[in-house]
């Protein structure tokens, strides 16, 4: 990955016209969104979703959350670059062990859903509709006699998870601005092309999430998957707190 950010940054120093800086600005975006803190957040944050609306849904709180982590880009990062400044390192590295902190909570929070029967997965169908299938819990009710009311988090958390997560990333993205673009103008605007490419790219990002977790042989067996997503996500929350705080590297 880092790779691919020095290829695409490369494009913007030197005499490269302002449209060229918009264009890597935006694929830059488009890259960030894949950086593995912003999915392990966003696959905990959108897992158990109902199966046929989860990929609206995932791509609805994947956007919320890029709408979110460009926010904070430019709530902090216009102001930085405007007056060409920087983000204090310290404010950097607590943002990103609460990120860390938000992947632990989202981890623990789907591990207990699951401990709760909220997983449970089988065809049946209601009234006189259609055989279907869909995650719900057998915790209260132990028949097969549901309804649909599966508890989702609202659009306004994944507001606010992108919120935490774009601090994180402000300090990194206004050196970038500053050391590549002399126009602050020119930097203004490809920090707000770069946000919008972040919430873009999410949307799509959390759809096909949505998607693949929606249907196949994961929706089938995803009572089996919450779980070993749930470790993972939590293992990888704790060792990227640790990292911000310089006890283990980041090979990212």
């Amino acid at each position: 990955m880092s790779a691919i950010d020095g290829w695409l940054e490369g494009f913007m120093h030197g005499s490269a016209g302002v449209g060229i800086i918009l264009l890597i600005s935006l694929l830059l975006g488009l890259r960030h969104a894949s950086d593995p803190d912003h999915l392990a957040a966003v696959t905990t944050l959108i897992a158990s979703e109902e199966e046929r609306k989860q990929a609206r849904r995932a791509g609805w709180m994947g956007f919320c959350w890029g709408l979110g982590h460009g926010t904070t880009l430019v709530v902090l990062g216009l102001p930085l670059v405007l007056f060409d400044r920087l983000l204090p390192e310290r404010v950097g590295q607590i943002a990103e062990v609460a990120i860390g902190v938000v992947i632990v909570a989202l981890a623990v929070r789907l591990l207990l859903r699951w401990r709760r029967g909220v997983f449970h997965v089988h065809t049946h169908r209601h009234d006189e509709g259609s055989s279907h299938r869909h995650v719900h819990s057998h915790k209260e009710n132990k028949s097969h006699e549901h309804g649909h009311a599966i508890p989702h988090r609202g659009p306004l958390g994944a507001y606010g998870i992108g919120l935490v997560h774009g601090i994180g990333g402000s300090g990194g993205l206004t050196l970038l601005l500053l050391s590549t673009i002399s126009g602050q103008s020119a930097a203004a605007m490809a920090l707000l092309i770069f946000a919008a490419g972040t919430a873009v790219s999410m949307a799509m990002l959390s759809t096909v999430f949505g998607l693949a977790i929606a249907g196949g042989p994961m929706a089938r067996n995803f009572n089996l998957v919450a779980p070993v997503l749930g470790v993972l996500s939590m293992a990888f929350g704790v060792w990227y707190a640790l990292g911000a705080l310089g006890l283990v590297s980041y090979p990212f």
